[in-house]
């Protein structure tokens, strides 16, 4: 297009005496205009609006790093995608290592101590001796019996690890760090919808799956903990803040509580009419938000002793369609906000309060199957079927 001619007046946004080309005059006054006319930044990221393409599959999953520097995503291309937050968002890494679609992405705690399981050959060289890690409680001694067998020691990692669920039946534990995979958890036997790391403590995990089963894993020891048998298939789980409950929802519409320390199920919580495909737990672990496939989004009471009815808000504005897609939910860090996916393209924001709708953000061309806020800025993250991630900032 051609830009048309003005007068050296309009054109007086260098100092005199300084000759320019013609177009860099113009791009330096609409840079000018858009700067002044657009409304006031909100966040630290290049532009008001980012998208990041690469993906070559449909995006199920996305998740800002503790740090809120970096962020992850995956999908239908069974790759996880390591992007950078701020700057050009490039992506920097690529996790590989499924063989199934990814459906759930989860970082742990940042900065806490990890315990894992390494085999290390030909390290110890003395019969019997003994050695002793004491740290965060949780580690044990362990004899070496020969020099030539595969010892199993404990070490810690104070990055962050990163969990993903997957259709190839499997759970993964990535070092979000190097990218490598540091342990793969099996026992499911058929696919894995949804897992959750524990916010504090041992390093647990829980993964639900299309077997009916509700798994618990410790990471360092190679099979599931224990297994809690629901009669359909699980489409998400999480834990409650202590980490000594598993809260599950699926296809039988009604959220699930198992106790680890019962070992059985405590009580469930009916009000959703469909399948329940995503379960956030709030900040402070007394609230647990639900999406589900009847077109709501609900908060619940999971705090101890509350009454009997624990559902205390319903909210409405976002779709399931036929796709039958895992949409998911999530909690804003203060808890102030709300946010679901959507089956009609758009991002839906709520204020926990009022329960009216904040935002409704378009420029997706699919099922927006997730959205995530940032830790620390007005931030929102969405993971797309258009196999693309839009990161935009919010007042």
């Amino acid at each position: 297009m051609i830009e048309p001619k003005k007068r050296g007046a309009e054109m007086a946004v260098v100092p005199a005496g300084v000759k320019r080309p013609r177009t860099e005059l113009v791009a330096a006054a609409q840079s000018q205009q858009l700067s002044a006319m657009g409304p006031p930044r909100s966040s630290s990221l290049q532009a008001p609006i980012m998208l990041l393409s690469g993906h070559e599959g449909e995006v199920y999953c996305c998740k800002f790093h503790p740090n809120g520097a970096t962020l992850a995503s995956s999908g239908y291309d069974r790759l996880i995608l390591l992007w950078n937050v701020y700057g050009d968002c490039e992506n920097y890494a690529t996790l590989k290592g499924h063989s199934g679609a990814v459906m759930e992405l989860h970082y742990n705690t940042d900065g806490r101590c990890v315990c894992l399981n390494y085999k290390i050959k030909n390290l110890l060289h003395h019969l019997h001796c003994q050695f002793k890690f004491l740290y965060c409680g949780c580690c044990v001694y362990y004899s070496c019996i020969n020099a030539s067998f595969c010892h199993i020691l404990s070490v810690f990692v104070s990055s962050s690890l990163l969990f993903s669920a997957s259709t190839d039946k499997t759970v993964c534990v990535w070092d979000s760090e190097t990218g490598e995979r540091v342990k793969r958890l099996k026992g499911h036997t058929s696919f894995v919808n949804s897992c959750f790391p524990a916010r504090r403590g041992p390093q647990l995990a829980c993964t639900g799956s299309d077997d009916g089963t509700v798994k618990l894993w410790d990471i360092r020891k190679k099979a599931s903990v224990h297994t809690f048998q629901n009669t359909y298939q699980v489409l998400s789980v999480t834990f409650n803040d202590t980490s000594d409950q598993i809260i599950s929802g699926g296809i039988d519409n009604d959220i699930k509580v198992w106790d680890l320390r019962q070992n059985k199920l405590i009580y469930s919580m009916q009000g959703h009419g469909d399948s329940v495909t995503g379960l956030s737990l709030s900040v402070d672990g007394s609230y647990l938000l639900s999406n589900s496939m009847d077109n709501s989004v609900r908060v619940w009471d999971i705090r101890p002793f509350a009454p009997k009815e624990r559902c205390v808000k319903i909210f409405q504005g976002n779709v399931h369609n036929f796709e039958k897609n895992l949409l998911r939910c999530s909690w804003s860090p203060d808890g102030s906000k709300i946010a679901a996916g959507s089956a009609d393209r758009f991002v839906y924001i709520w204020d926990t309060t009022s329960r009216r709708i904040l935002y409704k953000l378009p420029g997706h061309a699919g099922s927006v199957n997730e959205v995530a806020f940032h830790p620390e800025e007005p931030i929102v993250l969405s993971g797309s079927s258009d196999k693309r991630l839009y990161i935009g900032e919010i007042q």
